[in-house]
């Protein structure tokens, strides 16, 4: 009974959003998401029951997506196909394609290759889609979180990164050195530096980031 709502509602947000803009914004997110997991069209396709042009098509924002397509999809992406088709608010059209109200976040953090408690934080997406040079993300991390008893190995890839702590205080491990981050501090830096981030306080801890390229593939 719960799997028929959900596809009844998954229905629903697709008609409603069944437009040449809609179908661009899905077309453009179902791209960034595979590009985000290091998948060419050819690999994808192969995975799916269309061809390799008809995919590119639906990149393009130039053919609907069905519905059981759009399971295919999310289940080769881990993505919920539910995530593609975020709550959106306004009297406008802008207002309502480039606005993100605080209850219409979506989550980033269930499509990540890690686990929320390998990587010591919860991420939500602040932008409006993922299609763009960069996005930004709100990092919620729990008490104690990301402090295991001996230091997992720093992240590295290509891009950039800049953030705020919001709130709270964050250790951040920048190659050799350790750093304490406060309510107030920021940063910028290339992240081919080995980096990591824990919070060894009682509180939880917030951070805004901007990311460049997107990349979901932790």
């Amino acid at each position: 009974m719960v799997e028929f709502h959900i596809r009844n509602q998954l229905l629903f947000c697709m008609n409603k959003n069944d437009s040449p803009d809609a179908a661009a914004r899905l077309g453009a997110e179902i791209r960034e998401v595979r590009r985000a997991r290091g998948l060419t069209l050819n690999a994808l396709s192969a995975q799916l029951s269309c061809s390799t042009a008809y995919l590119s098509r639906i990149e393009l924002g130039n053919a609907r997506v069905s519905d059981p397509l759009l399971q295919e999809i999310g289940k080769v992406l881990h993505v919920d196909p539910a995530w593609f088709f975020p709550v959106q608010s306004g009297d406008g059209p802008l207002e309502r394609h480039h606005i993100v109200r605080a209850e219409n976040r979506r989550q980033l953090s269930d499509m990540y290759t890690r686990s929320e408690a390998e990587m010591g934080f919860r991420d939500e997406l602040l932008s409006s889609t993922l299609s763009g040079q960069c996005y930004l993300i709100l990092s919620r991390f729990a008490p104690g979180k990301g402090a295991p008893a001996e230091p997992l190995e720093g992240f590295v890839f290509e891009g950039e990164q800049h953030a705020i702590v919001i709130t709270g205080e964050v250790e951040l491990r920048l190659g050799d050195e350790l750093i304490v981050l406060r309510a107030g501090d920021s940063f910028s830096y290339p992240s081919m530096i080995a980096h990591r981030f824990r919070n060894r306080t009682d509180e939880e801890a917030t951070m805004v980031w901007a990311m460049s390229p997107v990349r979901i593939s932790w």
